[in-house]
């Protein structure tokens, strides 16, 4: 199957990598002496999820969205959101880990397809995960939201990235990622093939069909060497 591809895109966040955002505000806290629970959690997510749909909307930006989330801790602790937000991100990088078969996964296909990456995370996590876990030589194409300006489902980030690749047949580029909406609504209205990777089986969201699904990077190893 591997000849029907020039580039293989991936998502980031629990596509690529393990995103344990409690375990990293629990570490960014600690360095404030606060015991971050569960509850506190559940706070930060009430406001945390509804900037990343306006983010990905474009309705606010990517500064706009790490300022907000942290303004109520912010006010707190009397220290400003940026520094929040960058050690937050400082904490994620220490803590992040990739997710099971992502290594065979890309030593499978290295040498055989181009490789990128799509992200609507933050620059500073993403080098620094590519580089702490060895990635960086995998991927031909590194393309961050907070760089270009728009977020996935947008088209732009996509002919952004399509462009970088010296604009090869769409039909011959397939995004893999986590999120249907972002990643796989995004893929399919630029055009591209897509693999929805549902580890969590969650239903799958009205009017978004993608081309594939799988429930682990094993599966598409399978797939993608068949």
């Amino acid at each position: 199957m591997l000849k029907d591809w020039d580039w293989i895109l991936f998502d980031a966040d629990d596509t690529l990598f393990h995103f344990d955002a409690f375990a990293g505000l629990q570490r960014l806290f600690q360095q404030y002496d606060v015991a971050f629970s569960t509850a506190d959690y559940d706070d930060y997510q009430a406001i945390n999820k509804p900037l990343w749909v306006d983010y990905q909307n474009g309705a606010i930006s990517a500064l706009q969205l790490q300022h907000q989330r942290f303004e109520g801790w912010a006010a707190k602790l009397q220290v400003t959101p940026l520094d929040l937000n960058e050690g937050f991100l400082a904490a994620m990088a220490e803590l992040c880990v990739p997710l099971a078969g992502a290594v065979n996964l890309l030593n499978s296909l290295k040498g055989k397809v181009k490789m990128g990456i799509i992200t609507n995370g933050f620059t500073a996590l993403q080098q620094a995960r590519l580089e702490r876990t060895g990635f960086l030589g995998y991927f031909d194409l590194l393309v961050i939201s907070e760089q270009v300006g728009h977020a996935k489902p947008h088209p732009a980030i996509f002919d952004y990235a399509l462009d970088q690749m010296g604009n090869p047949p769409r039909e011959r580029v397939m995004m893999v990622g986590d999120n249907p909406d972002s990643d796989i609504l995004g893929g399919i209205n630029a055009g591209l093939a897509t693999c929805w990777l549902n580890a969590d089986n969650r239903p799958r969201p009205e009017g978004i069909q993608p081309g594939w699904q799988v429930k682990t990077l094993q599966e598409l190893e399978v797939i993608l060497n068949t």
